[in-house]
């Protein structure tokens, strides 16, 4: 059912000053962290700035403890995201389509981390892999960050399932299609949107997740903890500064596009009925 509000019509102008001041309080301090890159002076900052340089650039690019930080952020994103996507869909299929006792309940405790502080899931994590002796490592960050990630592809795909028509899956059944089949061929197509979607919304999640790396990383160091412990550094400002707007460009795009994916799949399902 169509909106009855014209596609053409203009907003009010207390809409258009309430979007333009949120637009602002979001991306002015963005905007004031990529200037600071461009400052010749590594202890004072200054507005205007002194003059333009882009030598922190080059800086950042020769630390070596950048790089290994950045690998191991974007590693530990990659396998929490493919962990996310299988048990996320799994989740989503078991709670769309089986009815069994607590259903609501089991969906509840699914989106439950996602609203709880992430130093509290840290916490939590840290005290149940300590009770079983269990050596942090590379995949405590790896569990640590699924269990967000598992959220939002599981609100993808629940959302993408209770648009479809479950005709076309008994058709398929109907048919002689079996299991793997119908997946394939009538399932995955209509939640492919949604399932990519949603695994760019996990890595750019779990590529920026600092409080849960925390507690769950031991020894090891991923990006946003880096940026921490480079803080405390006045003459690395602008190299942080640098590696903050790498963070924020590499995090943007998979959030634009899942956006777009979204949006696009929804306004076509909006048309057609």
């Amino acid at each position: 059912m169509r909106s009855n509000s014209a596609p053409g019509s203009s907003a009010s102008l207390g809409v258009k000053l309430g979007a333009l001041g949120a637009f602002l309080f979001l991306n002015v301090p963005i905007l004031i962290i990529f200037l600071y890159t461009l400052t010749p002076d590594e202890t004072t900052y200054t507005f205007p700035l002194p003059g333009i340089t882009f030598k922190w650039f080059g800086v950042a690019v020769q630390r070596a403890d950048l790089w290994r930080a950045l690998i191991l952020s974007i590693q530990v994103a990659s396998v929490a995201t493919a962990v996310a996507l299988i048990l996320g869909t799994l989740a989503a299929a078991a709670v769309y389509r089986s009815s069994f006792f607590g259903r609501e309940a089991v969906s509840f405790l699914l989106v439950l981390p996602i609203a709880l502080p992430g130093i509290v899931t840290g916490i939590a994590l840290r005290s149940a892999l300590g009770t079983f002796d269990f050596p942090f490592s590379f995949w405590t960050i790896v569990i640590g960050h699924a269990t967000f990630c598992v959220v939002v592809v599981y609100n993808n795909i629940l959302a993408r399932f209770r648009r479809m028509q479950g005709s076309q899956i008994e058709a398929s059944m109907d048919l002689g299609a079996n299991s793997f089949q119908t997946f394939r061929f009538v399932v995955l197509p209509n939640i492919a949107t949604a399932l990519f979607a949603g695994g760019m919304l996990a890595f750019a999640l779990s590529f920026d997740e600092v409080i849960v790396t925390t507690f769950t990383a031991g020894q090891q160091s991923t990006l946003p903890i880096w940026i921490f412990s480079q803080l405390v550094r006045p003459r690395d400002r602008p190299v942080t500064n640098v590696v903050a707007t790498i963070v924020i460009l590499i995090t943007f795009f998979p959030i634009f596009f899942a956006q777009k994916l979204t949006a696009g799949t929804s306004d076509t399902q909006g048309e057609t009925k």
